[in-house]
């Protein structure tokens, strides 16, 4: 009786990958940038009067890519905010910058 691999090379075997994290879709990145610099009420108010944003307009445009995409170009424009916002998500800054363009 021939010895046989458990695994013989005609046989087809799929390989499960995991599903691409959340964390890398533009939209979730751009929210949780969002939440972090809420999470601060100076860095909040700064915000607010630099972008001309409104609180309204924060909470109606939670699903508008543009007001996002403002939260991302706030944070790009000072550093040490993008740096310790990248942090606080577990990413690197350069994903924000990304995920502003995708946006």
């Amino acid at each position: 009786m021939p010895w046989h691999a458990p695994y013989a090379r005609s046989r087809r075997e799929t390989i499960i990958r995991e599903p691409q994290s959340p964390a890398h879709d533009a939209t979730v990145l751009a929210l949780g940038a969002l939440g972090w610099v809420l999470g601060d009420s100076a860095r909040a108010d700064r915000l607010l009067a630099l972008t001309g944003l409104t609180p309204d307009a924060l909470r109606g445009g939670l699903d508008n890519p543009a007001m996002l995409a403002a939260v991302l170009d706030f944070l790009a424009s000072y550093e040490p905010d993008l740096v310790a916002a990248a942090d606080a998500l577990g990413i690197e800054p350069a994903e924000l910058i990304s995920a502003r363009k995708r946006l």
